[in-house]
Formats: C-alpha cells, structure tokens, sequence
C-alpha cells in the first residue's frame, strides 16, 4: 500500500533544497588503504529474483542499514571497471520505492548527475528497504542479451544502490539471488561455509558476506545446463576452475585434450609471473548462439562469452582462444596491480586511462603468448593471428593526426559514439598496437641480453609479488606508475626506456610499429591468398550474429558481408576513392550479382589493369556505379621468416 506525501509537504520539507546539484565524486583517495579507513556501518542485505525469463527482469530488494537521520544520497554504479569509463547504464533501473517501514520516502534524482538519488532519512530509522527492478536488454541487435531462456548473468554494479561517501572495499553486503528450477550458478563468490555457491532446492543462492568492491568484481553466469571442471589437482592452493554454461548439454563436452590445454594455461601463468594473486580463480565461460558475446576481466573470474561450438569447431580456427588466457592476465595486471590513475575508490569517480596500453597492451601481449604456450592455439596459428594484427596496425592511416597515448581517452568517451571511419578516426588501439609495442619490448630485452633476459622476467619481477589481504581475506589493489614501470624495466635490462615508451606512444606519421616483428626474425608480406586459419575465422558468425565479412581490407580498402553490404571502407582507398561508405551494399560485381567469389575474381582479373572493377551499388534508395581500378591483386597478411636474425618467436610462443 502507497504511503501518501502529505506528512512531507506538512513539514515543510522540499527535497529540492536538501542536497547540492552536484553529486560526482572528487578525485579519489591517494592510495585503497587510505580510502578503505571509514566503513559504512552494518551490512547491506541484497535480494535479487532472476526468475522471470520470460520478461528479462532481475527484480531487487535491498535493505540499507542507516545510523543518522537526514540527507542521503545513493549511487548507481556509473564509471565501470573493465570497461574504463562512464558505461553503468541507469536507464535500465525502473520502479524504484525506498520505504522506511511501512513509510513510503520520496526521492529525487541529481539534476546533473542522473547516478545519484537524493532522500531524507527521517529520525528513529535504522533501516531503508528499497526495491526495484532492473532492465535487462530483450532485443537482438541493441545491447548484448545476457538472460535468455537458458542462461543468464549478472553484473551486481547493476542490481543495487549503495551510499554515497565510503569507498566500495568498506561497505559490506550480504547477497543472495534466486534462479529457476534446476538452475545452478557459477560465480568467484562463496558460500557462508566457504564453499563454492550453489542453489538450493527453492533455488536460491546464499552467498557470504563481502565488500561492495568484492562483490561488483565477482559476477554471476547460471544456466540450466552448466559443468565445472577443476583445472588444478585436488588440494591445490588458489585453484582455478572452467565453470561452462551452454545453451545444451552436448556443448559441454570437451576433449581431454581441450581439458588439458585449458590447465596447461594455468601451469603456463605460473611460469610467467610465479605467484597467483587471488584466492581461487573462476572462468565463467558461456557457450551460447544466444547469450552476448562477453569479454571482462575481474580480479578471482572473468566473464567470456563466446559461440556453441567452442569445443566442436576447435581445429579448425582459434577464434576466441586468446579471450580467456588475456582475461586470465588481468588477474595480475589490471587488477592485482593497477594503474595508479586508473584506480578509483568506488564506482562513481571518473577514471583516468593514461596507463591503458600497459593495463590492456602488455595483457593482449601476454595472452596472446600464453594460447600459444599452453595449446589453446598452434605456434602457426599465433603467427597467423599476429601477421592480421601487424597489417591492420599498418593500414590505421588515422596515425597521421592522432598517437596512440590520445586513444587511451576511447573508453573515457563512453558508450554511444560510433566511429563510422574506424582505421581514420582511431578507437581502443592500445590493444593490439600495444601487442606491438610489448613485443618489440621483449624482443629488444632478449638482444640487448643475448637471450638472458625476457618480457618474462619482468613479469615475475613486477607483478609477481606477493599480494596484501585485508581483514576479509580480499586482495587489496597494488598501484603502479609510469616512473614505477620504468624503473623496472631499467633494472632488467639497461635503456632508455623513457624514452623508448615516450616516442612511441606520442609520435604521429604513417610509420606502423613492426620494429617487434623484425625484431622477432619476421616481417609482414603479402600473399593472394588467405592463411587456412584466417579463412575458416571469416567463416564464423559471433555470439551477437556479427557476420565475418569478406576482407578485401588490404587490396580495395573494404570488408563485405554475404549479402553485399559494406561492414568497413578504409579512409582514402580504393574503395574510398570511388565514393564507397559503409552500410552501401553491392549489388553486382560487373554486371553479376554480387557473391564474395566473383569479388575476388574481379580483383584477380585486374591486375594488369585491363579490367577495371565495376560495381553496381544501393545507398538507400539511390543506385549508382563505381569503378575501382586497383592492380595490386588480392593481399592476405602473413608473416615470412628473413634473414639471419634470431627466431624470438619461437622461443616466445615455446612452452615454460
């Protein structure tokens, strides 16, 4: 029953005058340990049922234990770890009530800050109930779907609203969430008796209590058909489990080969860096043609959600087998240790990025090494998978204007902007141009050693320490600097290494950085057709149905799906020149129907120039020609050994 607001308007109390507009944070705290000294008092309760497949809803209760009468502010989670930016997505939060007792509270949002929600807690309350549901996407095609009639997952930040002041570590909550029949749960959170969680027989899920931080960093994968298979021997200390949810039972099976490269990448991480950082660790892997393609880092999981037939297509490309061993490495780097202005005290302080492309390149460095020494790809596929990652660094003709230490500012833009020229404007290239850049770091550590010294060693040095648990027994974040990464480097191996990351990360111009690849013994060249690899991954379709479309990327400047849309036009190429944008769709390809064969044919046939391509092409509700005389032929990437220098690849994909 609604409680009616005239108790409020006969006191004279207006909300509007209660609280400042303003309600983003300051700049954090110097350090997680300073931050973490004033908790909130008592224990936030947290119900969340996740029941209601049908309408995609995850419905909340939340009781708030509360010590003074007066202003409150409560925030929804709005700047995301791992996605390092203003991602929290409020507009899915809907039928919110606060009651204090059988008290209905009025709210009232921030007016300039649309995360924050302000009410007054009247004298004599211990405890605020709020309720509401959240939202989840029930389209294709919009945001990523994670619940279906099968699986689901859940993201805590989304499911809750916690007061504003206390960093996240010291408030504590108490969650339980309830799932349909039969259903059972995978997460890095534990029982009260320590156990990994499980639904009981009403289907609800206890979990023990732990810190806000805690808990956002330990999400939720359950399915109707789900499997766990333990990735260390019995007894292990901070053992790691392959926890599948799958869309049905026959996607679960796995070979014990595929078993084996999977523990094979643990054993290769305790190589690399000498000292697990966490508790216990969880992947949360879902095999789904339905569930959102996932990939996030989190500090004991990582949520990864990749096509049914993971294990089914296995030979036949690597696809998404780099996902989980780079997911994995952020165990160390990314969130055991953390770039000091990345590192916030609760989720709605900005982030700065300046570190991303140590944070997200030297990750994508090492988890590409890690497939490769642990067998979740060949030493052929990872040349192959570098080979595309080295031609698309040089066909980023966006290079010219914009360096690569601005493109850590992508994920501050936040959700919602479209790069309609991708290789021209620029986006997160601090993956896979930071690959780059590690690598020419390795490579240039093992020459300047004489092969004594590696990108390994630093790893063990600098993010292989022994980490600080609070109270709790949660791993608290040991921040980095740039002068602090520096200094490491320097004390591995002699260099201007200042230097070297300076001009790297800010110099502009069309030179690509492949100084790592020639350096490895290997440079770039280009052949008329794809690798056996590349073909097979351009035949696979994403969890989110996003078509591999045919790469025409390095010859004509374009990518094409089945149908003759246009996925990519490269800025000021062929394509380009001959008035080509994407969302076009060809037609025909001189004067035949467009099919992806008869586009390469046409391409081929040009090569003396005596048979300019002409294609017929839609732009909405025009129809126009276009001519492309391009005579460089078909051009796939790979990767071709040269001259004396050392194979480095060889000894950097070779199994610890």
């Amino acid at each position: 029953m609604r409680t009616p607001l005239r108790g409020w308007a006969a006191a004279g109390l207006c909300l509007a005058a209660l609280f400042a507009s303003p309600a983003l944070a300051a700049g954090p705290a110097s350090t997680p340990a300073e931050a973490e000294a004033t908790a909130w008092p008592g224990t936030i309760g947290l119900e969340v049922d996740a029941t209601d497949l049908a309408h995609r809803l995850l419905r909340v209760r939340q009781r708030l234990p509360v010590t003074q009468a007066g202003p409150l502010t409560l925030w929804y989670a709005r700047f995301l770890p791992g996605a390092h930016g203003p991602y929290g997505d409020v507009s899915r939060l809907a039928g919110l009530t606060v009651l204090a007792g059988d008290r209905r509270l009025p709210w009232q949002r921030d007016v300039t800050d649309p995360f924050a929600f302000h009410l007054s807690v009247p004298a004599g309350v211990s405890e605020l109930q709020l309720e509401f549901q959240y939202a989840a996407p029930v389209k294709h095609g919009g945001d990523r779907i994670s619940i279906t009639r099968e699986m689901l997952g859940v993201e805590w930040e989304t499911v809750l609203l916690y007061p504003a002041g206390p960093a996240a570590a010291a408030i504590r909550v108490k969650p339980r969430l309830r799932l349909p029949p039969g259903w059972q749960p995978a997460t890095a959170l534990r029982s009260p008796a320590g156990q990994p969680a499980r639904a009981g027989d009403d289907g609800w899920v206890d979990c023990a209590e732990v810190g806000l931080e805690t808990l956002v960093d330990s999400p939720l994968f359950a399915g109707r058909y789900t499997r766990r298979i333990e990735l260390d021997p019995p007894g292990t200390p901070h053992a790691v489990a392959l926890n599948l949810v799958a869309d049905e039972p026959g996607q679960l099976t796995a070979t014990p080969a595929q078993i084996a490269a999977h523990k094979a990448l643990a054993q290769q991480a305790d190589r690399l860096f000498g000292h697990r950082p966490y508790r216990q660790y969880d992947f949360l892997l879902a095999l789904s043609d339905e569930f959102g393609g996932i990939g996030l880092e989190h500090h004991e999981s990582s949520e990864n959600g990749l096509e049914g037939d993971y294990f089914s297509d296995w030979d036949k490309a690597i696809r998404g087998r780099e996902l989980l061993p780079h997911e994995y490495v952020h165990a160390w780097n990314g969130k055991f240790r953390r770039p000091a202005d990345l590192w916030t005290p609760h989720y709605n302080t900005p982030m700065r990025n300046s570190l991303l492309w140590v944070y997200e390149g030297l990750t994508q460095y090492w988890g590409h090494v890690l497939a490769a020494r642990s067998g979740l790809s060949t030493a052929e596929q990872a040349r192959d998978r570098l080979a595309a990652v080295a031609a698309d660094a040089l066909a980023r003709s966006g290079r010219v204007w914009r360096n690569l230490q601005d493109t850590t500012n992508e994920a501050t833009l936040g959700p919602g902007h479209a790069a309609e020229w991708e290789d021209w404007q620029r986006g997160s290239d601090y993956y896979d141009e930071g690959l780059l850049l590690w690598l020419e770091a390795d490579t240039l550590i093992r020459e300047k050693s004489g092969g004594k010294k590696s990108l390994d060693d630093f790893a063990r040095s600098f993010f292989g320490r022994t980490p600080q648990q609070r109270a709790d027994g949660s791993i608290q974040p040991l921040t980095y600097t740039f002068d602090e990464l520096v200094t490491a480097l320097n004390a591995l191996q002699p260099h201007d290494w200042a230097g070297f990351w300076h001009e790297r990360l800010n110099r502009t111009g069309t030179v690509a950085p492949l100084d790592g690849v020639s350096h490895a013994g290997w440079q770039l060249r280009w052949r008329t057709e794809e690798s056996r690899f590349s073909a097979q991954e351009r035949g696979w379709s994403g969890p989110e149905g996003d078509e591999r479309p045919q790469d025409m990327a390095y010859s004509l400047g374009l990518r094409v799906t089945s149908d003759g849309k246009l996925d990519q036009v490269y800025w000021d190429s062929p394509a380009f020149q001959a008035g080509l944008a994407a969302g076009m769709q060809v037609l025909a390809v001189n004067e035949r129907s467009y099919r992806p064969e008869r586009l390469a044919a046409a391409v081929t046939a040009n090569t003396g120039g005596k048979a300019p391509i002409q294609l017929l092409v839609k732009d909405g509700d025009h129809f126009f020609s276009a001519r492309i005389d391009w005579r460089g032929g078909l051009r796939y990437p790979a990767l071709e050994r040269v001259g004396t220098t050392p194979d480095r690849l060889d000894a950097i994909y070779k199994p610890k």
